[in-house]
């Protein structure tokens, strides 16, 4: 089965298209990606302004026409906290829906946790023990620990890279002031959530998943895309420590020319180094593994799992559904 995965994040319109193939880790045949900047689109009110809502539908029609030119049977669509905190969020919807014929689902927080944790259990494996799964998105920080495929807790905090950039830093580079208020600012903010994680026990394997940290630790030293998924990648607190440093003093467009730094992502990036560094320090973790699974393949694997539920009960020549009925997944998040 070939599948398409759209997912509208914070900052990128990004298609996936994957084989998959029952039984087997989906395998990507197709990636295009598009920067939207979404979450800058919200008015001083919390609405989606009306220019975000056309790049919005825009998109979505492009990437629609991109999954039928590439033979997908089927299109998941998903998006995330920019749209999931639009105030106007329905009306967007519907008019998505209407123009586009794509039912785009939101996910929320906890959903979003939920399914990056199920994508990094399925990379390391039973093996990994109890993990804890942190991700710094456009819009929020998820962190999830567990020792089963689902956690045994999750939470979304409104401290996204793009957030923190839109809110807290009027300069850039911003300036000291900025950067030694923000740093104390996130730590109260981390505070509860890190002393519910320490209460769930300590990690056997901590892994970090998503663009900002894969970004973060190849500017630390680890090893570049070109080396392939299954390279062991690791970002240290002392590494980010001294990246933070160094970059906090640099302009966006400077940061751009680094190795490994988008220009789309360029300009939040001190905020994502920033939220890295505080989540760390509140979980007193010296290390992180990077996983290069992350949400899409959570959302593509768990639909998988259903798929293949139903089929193995249908072979079997019984009624029970395995999962919940329709096309509704485990956390949420229904597929139409």
């Amino acid at each position: 089965m070939r599948l398409g995965v759209l997912d509208v994040g914070s900052n990128t319109v990004h298609l996936l298209v994957v084989d998959a193939h029952r039984g087997a880790h989906p395998t990507p045949m197709s990636s295009e990606k598009s920067v939207l900047r979404l979450a800058e689109q919200l008015d001083g009110s919390g609405m989606l302004s009306r220019r975000g809502a056309d790049q919005l539908v825009r998109s979505v029609a492009a990437a629609k026409a991109a999954a039928e030119r590439l033979d997908c049977e089927d299109l998941m669509a998903f998006a995330t906290s920019a749209v999931r905190e639009a105030g106007n969020s329905a009306e967007v919807l519907e008019r998505v829906r209407g123009e586009t014929g794509v039912d785009l689902q939101v996910l929320s927080g906890e959903d979003e946790a939920r399914y990056t944790f199920l994508a990094v259990r399925r990379w390391y494996g039973w093996s990994a023990g109890r993990l804890l799964c942190l991700d710094i998105g456009g819009g929020s920080l998820e962190l999830a620990i567990g020792v089963d495929e689902a956690p045994e807790e999750a939470f979304s905090v409104p401290l996204g890279a793009g957030r923190l950039t839109r809110t807290r830093f009027a300069h850039d580079p911003p300036t000291r002031d900025e950067v030694r208020e923000t740093a104390e600012w996130l730590t109260d903010q981390l505070a509860p959530v890190a002393k519910k994680l320490r209460r769930a026990g300590e990690p056997d394997r901590v892994v970090a998943t998503s663009k900002t940290f894969r970004t973060l630790a190849r500017l630390t030293g680890a090893a570049p895309s070109s080396a392939g998924p299954r390279a062991r990648r690791v970002l240290t607190d002392a590494g980010l420590r001294q990246l933070i440093a160094f970059i906090s003093r640099m302009p966006a467009a400077d940061l751009a020319d680094l190795e490994g730094v988008s220009a789309g992502r360029a300009h939040q990036l001190v905020a994502g180094a920033m939220v890295a560094e505080a989540t760390m320090r509140a979980l007193s973790l010296s290390e992180l593994e990077i996983c290069p699974w992350a949400l899409r393949e959570g959302v593509i694997l768990r639909r998988l799992d259903h798929t293949n539920g139903l089929d193995q009960d249908a072979e079997a020549g019984r009624t029970r559904r395995t999962g919940d009925t329709g096309r509704t997944g485990r956390h949420g998040a229904r597929w139409s």
